[in-house]
């Protein structure tokens, strides 16, 4: 069996937890934030988990 490669952009874009989770990071936090609350804005500088729905195809781009 050969190895599997990781996909680039996925590994940019998601890391693995200790526990084997995997990070995400939250949309709409790049530009025309004068129109958000600090209160969100500083909400979408958290990290989040991917969504069980995501999970399967998120860990076959990262096999490792």
């Amino acid at each position: 069996m050969p190895k599997l490669k990781t996909k680039r952009a996925a590994a940019k874009r998601f890391k693995k937890t200790g526990s084997g989770k995997i990070k995400r990071r939250k949309a709409f936090a790049t530009h025309i934030l004068t129109k958000m609350t600090s209160k969100r804005k500083r909400n979408l500088r958290k990290q989040a988990l991917i969504s069980s729905a995501d999970w399967n195809t998120v860990s076959h781009m990262l096999p490792y």
